[in-house]
């Protein structure tokens, strides 16, 4: 339960045990930075503003942390969740009172919708001005309460090292998630003798579950019944660390693996066993084998509408296992036959224990490998390629050949975002940054600028949609003023795409308001980013024939400075295969319409 009084000192005093003191009197925004550097903060992305500029003041005298000016809030609450995603470590990021804090709103719930580790820090009118409707008061604390694991406001500046060291403690255990810090002008500025706590202990914050063995030995006693198992696995397997193990217990198990967006590279793709991901979007043989799987092992997974489809129908002949850490997702979307709460890190560490202590020889699956095997042939993700255009998916294939799978891909939302999954093979986790619950457009270029801050020798590349990346086109400034070199690839189709796929196949093909482009010449590209490029300092260029993809491409992998490359790309092409939004695998859609092939002579502007 969240509250908007911070604890009592009795309480606190059972929330985190005292270790030191730093023996004079400090500021609140000094004491705050003191905390954050404490807690192991190393960069910060943050905006200031007048409710926020004590902590500013402060973080300049700061020797640890460094602070990255996006050009926008939202922009750098997604350079936090891409760098938290992209490392594993909490995300912080810093915003000022009433738009600057609710600019923030959009990010904040991607944390949350995705579990991202994430610290939103806010400024805040002075205490004595709170509820008054003073200049830039929001009640940020009541705004994010729906889409936050814990809020604080803080109404003391010697709370501050506690309540940051609790916010990391919540943000950063059991399931992540986001957590926010309001922080009053006057308590920033107010003086402190700060403690500092060693230890964290939050009732209703318990260590993680874990699983005994008993009810481990009962997910093998159901594998030793099963003709056509399936592991179903999502991005609980990438933050519970576990994907070493995972690997471990299918190769064992000999059971397929199939994954949800934000599992991608939980599991190799490259791997026999892997059936890439499942769903709406996801791949036909992933989506038949849960359709007739007989056992489904749901690890670290939600089950998402955009996974699951119909409810009742999803995996209907199924014994479904559900592990997960958090128990209100068990049993809350799809009723199930073994529930299980536990760290699936421990579970699969305990599974593979006692497989190793099993005897005699493993079970294998031929029957079941064959049947799938098949799909895979039939119903591979494809593609035709046109003489005359360059199709978005042969962008995404390219890049995976040319980058050999290395590179940490962060998309936007739309097609390109489903290209991108599907075409390029992710074989390690954190390397695939969606906003996938959320589905947040704008995402895609600042959490890339978020990796690769944490990651500065990888090469970090945006697939971006023209809609998409025009969001946050702003954080330009702030890769070039910062000197982080990401390369950006415009899939640029002059539509809003998956809508307009929806209306081709749903409204007749009644265009409700999704062409980007001018409406006065239709002709013309617009906008034309690479004078836009230009007037950030970023290289750029434009491929719209086939014969100059791959060089165009190799000149951006090259490239030490930040790069876009603008592909123009026919927005007849549709993201195959498709589940209609509540329907069933049996209702996939798998072809092509006829008029995306015709179409595909028509000319593209520019």
């Amino acid at each position: 339960m969240k509250t908007k009084s911070t604890p009592s000192k009795k309480s606190a005093a059972k929330a985190a045990k005292p270790a030191s003191s730093s023996g004079r009197l400090m500021s609140g925004a000094d004491i705050l930075v003191a905390s954050l550097e404490r807690a192991g903060v190393d960069t910060i992305f943050a905006y200031p503003g007048g409710a926020s500029m004590m902590l500013h003041q402060s973080l300049t005298r700061s020797k640890k942390i460094r602070t990255i000016l996006p050009r926008h809030e939202q922009g750098g609450v997604f350079m936090a969740g891409g760098y938290a995603r992209s490392s594993g470590k909490v995300g912080v990021c810093m915003a000022t009172s009433g738009p600057g804090a609710t600019n923030l709103v959009t990010g904040i719930a991607d944390a949350y919708m995705d579990s991202v580790p994430l610290v939103a820090i806010t400024g805040q009118v002075a205490r004595d001005m709170i509820g008054r409707g003073a200049f830039q008061e929001t009640d940020v604390f009541g705004l994010t309460l729906p889409i936050v694991k814990h809020s604080y406001l803080v109404m003391e500046p010697a709370d501050l090292p506690r309540i940051v060291a609790e916010a990391f403690h919540i943000a950063s255990t059991g399931r992540p998630g986001p957590v926010v810090i309001d922080i009053p002008k006057d308590v920033q500025r107010g003086m402190a003798q700060p403690v500092f706590p060693d230890k964290v202990e939050l009732r209703g914050f318990p260590p993680p579950p874990k699983a005994d063995d008993k009810v481990l030995e009962e997910i093998l006693s159901l594998i030793a019944k099963s003709e056509r198992p399936v592991l179903y696995v999502g991005g609980g397997i990438i933050t519970g660390e576990a994907c070493g193990e995972l690997k471990k217990f299918a190769e064992t198990t000999d059971i397929p693996v199939t994954t949800t967006l934000t599992g991608i590279g939980a599991f190799p793709e490259t791997h026999p066993l892997s059936m890439k991901w499942l769903g709406m979007h996801g791949s036909v043989f992933g989506n038949y084998a849960v359709d007739e799987s007989d056992l489904l092992l749901a690890f670290g997974v939600r089950f998402d509408d955009r996974v699951t489809g119909k409810v009742s129908e999803f995996a209907k002949h199924a014994t479904i296992v559900h592990l997960d850490i958090d128990n209100s997702e068990i049993n809350k979307n799809k009723q199930v036959q073994l529930p299980i709460l536990s760290d699936v890190g421990h579970a699969l560490r305990r599974l593979n224990a006692l497989l190793a202590k099993t005897r005699g020889p493993k079970k294998k699956f031929p029957a079941w490998h064959r049947r799938i095997d098949g799909w895979k042939k039939e119903f591979p993700f494809k593609f035709h390629p046109a003489s005359n255009r360059i199709l978005p998916q042969e962008v995404v294939r390219a890049l995976y050949e040319m980058t050999g799978g290395g590179a940490i891909i962060s998309v936007g939302v739309g097609q390109h975002q489903m290209w991108a999954g599907q075409f390029y093979n992710f074989s390690h986790p954190r390397s695939f940054l969606s906003s996938s619950g959320l589905g947040a457009m704008g995402f895609g270029y600042p959490a890339a600028l978020g990796a690769k801050v944490a990651f500065p020798k990888r090469q970090v590349i945006d697939i971006d949609g023209d809609g998409s990346f025009l969001m946050n086109v702003q954080e330009m400034a702030t890769a070039v003023a910062e000197s982080i070199p990401v390369k950006i690839v415009i899939l640029n189709n002059q539509h809003l795409g998956m809508v307009v796929q929806w209306e081709d196949r749903f409204f007749e093909s009644n265009r409700g308001h999704t062409f980007l482009g001018d409406p006065n010449d239709p002709d013309r590209i617009f906008p034309d980013y690479l004078p836009i490029c230009a007037g950030f300092g970023v290289k750029s260029e434009r491929v719209v024939h086939p014969k100059d993809l791959r060089p165009a491409l190799q000149r951006l992998l090259d490239s030490k400075e930040s790069y876009l490359l603008d592909v123009m790309v026919p927005y007849t092409e549709h993201v195959l295969p498709m589940i209609p939004a509540g329907g069933t695998v049996k209702e996939i859609i798998i072809d092509p319409m006829s008029a995306e092939t015709e179409a595909l002579s028509g000319d593209l502007p520019g």
